[in-house]
């Protein structure tokens, strides 16, 4: 039986007979080769067959190198070319770069040069996807003795970032052989990490053994940037999740240098807790005791409850000593919005400090629990991965961030918390005045199966703040979602499936801090 070809290569070089050797060293590596010896030639045949690859000599007589690439990519436009020429001069090579090229050789070549260069091409992909398999295959087993020896917010750091990495690589090679076994892994990452937090979190909000939190955020990463007189600009992507974040990485390396910070999430992992932390530098105890309009709006549960956080920031700057500091707060809701903001950004190049709030990450996840199409759009954490990367590229502020790097902006950005995709339903026991979240809920007397979530009535240790009598806080663990027993068939098939936060995983806790010099 003939063995499978490894790939169709087409070679058009004016001094094909030479190259008999070569040819042959492809063909006993297993290709098949077919031989043009003039560049209208391989145009033409490479109409009739479909080929895997093209080696182009440059300089031929009548039609040249550089012509013969670009009829050939006008019918063809994802065939892989392979340049091979006699000259090094850098324009030729910037000039067939920007032809797309798939690789570049300068004569004299060997044949085992050609076949390399013939085999990371065409089988790169594979190659890639065997080593990405392999290595997560040899690491399982080393994750899984990690998660067993973690006693650290910063151990869990490493395994979660490891995941991610991982979680990323599969993306990339588009490898979906491994993803079950990768997700039940961080399923029970999930679970010891929320056994973790509910041991620790207690000393963390007291100040021992505490990692980076959402109240530590501007005292350690943005006041230290002010106090040396240097402008900056904090970021603040509503609900943007680890892996988001990494996804982004390589677009927001083209203007500055990163250096990155691990930090948590306070509890709930909700935007009216974790959120407000960040401006105000406080738990949320502490910013409802200072500020009564808040206490209130907490109480009621109705409508944004991130009214005060322009306050909150500008009352930070006044007690850590900055009150000279130039500050604009900007809270961005629509596309329309940030357009805006980005035509009007130069008025504020002046400031000292700019905040910037994006609330698209988080609307993304709400409005796709609404909505088929979304869904079919956002199907799986691999697809949000990928639809908020798309947004960032195409986005308004990937030039705002471009324009802050030149006029000399350092930029921190982080979120308040992440998500994560819920699967399984808890019935909750509550009135009519509990809250509305579906990771988290504060009232009167709420509980929940105890398998399903952390039930939190000592609230002083946790520093939450009471809004009401007999007042108690349920959080959920591993991927629950909380219904009423009344409302249970009309919310869960919408639910289920859906991104949400304000429970323990680390996906919502686990947070990066971008320290972002410009280049």
């Amino acid at each position: 039986m003939m063995e499978k070809s490894r790939g169709k290569i087409l070679w058009v070089d004016d001094e094909i007979d030479y190259l008999k050797p070569h040819i042959l060293f492809l063909e006993e590596k297993g290709y098949t080769i077919a031989t043009c010896a003039n560049g209208r030639d391989g145009i033409s045949l490479s109409k009739e067959i479909v080929f895997d690859l093209v080696l182009l000599d440059q300089f031929m007589p009548g039609l040249d190198g550089m012509e013969t690439l670009r009829e050939i990519k006008e019918n063809n436009p994802a065939l892989p070319i392979i340049m091979i020429t006699k000259s090094e001069e850098e324009w030729l090579m910037d000039e067939a770069i920007s032809e797309k090229i798939a690789h570049f050789l300068i004569k004299p070549v060997n044949p085992n040069q050609i076949f390399m260069a013939c085999k990371q091409v065409l089988e790169k992909i594979k190659i890639r996807s065997e080593k990405t398999t392999s290595g997560y295959l040899q690491e399982f087993q080393k994750i899984e003795l990690d998660i067993e020896d973690s006693v650290s917010f910063n151990d869990w750091w490493k395994i979660y970032s490891r995941l991610v990495k991982w979680q990323l690589d599969f993306d990339e090679q588009k490898e979906a052989s491994l993803n079950q076994i990768l997700n039940e892994q961080i399923q029970t990452s999930n679970r010891q990490f929320t056994h973790f937090v509910q041991d620790h979190y207690e000393n963390w909000v007291s100040g021992t053994d505490s990692p980076n939190l959402s109240t530590d955020i501007f005292s350690k990463f943005v006041q230290p940037i002010l106090e040396k007189n240097e402008k900056v600009c904090l970021l603040v992507m509503d609900a943007m999740r680890l892996d988001q974040f990494m996804a982004l990485y390589p677009l927001l390396a083209e203007n500055y240098s990163i250096r990155i910070e691990p930090s948590s999430s306070i509890l709930p992992s909700a935007t009216p807790f974790s959120r407000n932390a960040i401006f105000s530098g406080l738990f949320p105890e502490e910013f409802c005791q200072k500020y009564p309009e808040q206490l209130e709006a907490m109480v009621e549960d109705k409508g944004s409850l991130n009214q005060l956080e322009h306050l909150f920031l500008k009352d930070q700057l006044a007690r850590t000593g900055l009150v000279d500091k130039s500050l604009h707060y900007h809270k961005i809701w629509m596309p329309e919005e940030g357009q805006k903001f980005q035509s009007r950004v130069g008025e504020y190049l002046n400031m000292d400090l700019l905040a910037i709030v994006i609330n698209f990450v988080d609307q993304l996840a709400h409005r796709r629990s609404e909505s088929d199409v979304l869904k079919e759009m956002v199907p799986d954490e691999s697809g949000y991965r990928h639809a908020v990367r798309v947004w960032y590229e195409n986005s308004w502020i990937r030039s705002v961030l471009a324009e802050l790097g030149s006029a000399g902006y350092k930029v921190v950005i982080t979120s308040d918390h992440g998500s994560i995709m819920v699967n399984r339903s808890s019935m909750v026991a509550a009135d009519k005045h509990t809250s509305s979240g579906v990771r988290h809920k504060h009232g009167r007397n709420i509980n929940a199966k105890d398998k399903s979530a952390i039930d939190i009535r000592n609230l002083d240790t946790y520093k939450l703040p009471s809004l009401g009598h007999q007042h108690n806080y349920l959080l959920a663990k591993d991927d629950y979602f909380f219904l009423y027993p009344n409302e249970q068939h009309k919310y869960k098939n919408m639910l289920k499936g859906s991104f949400q936060h304000g429970g323990i995983s680390m996906e919502e806790m686990m947070v990066p801090i971008f320290i972002m010099d410009p280049k």
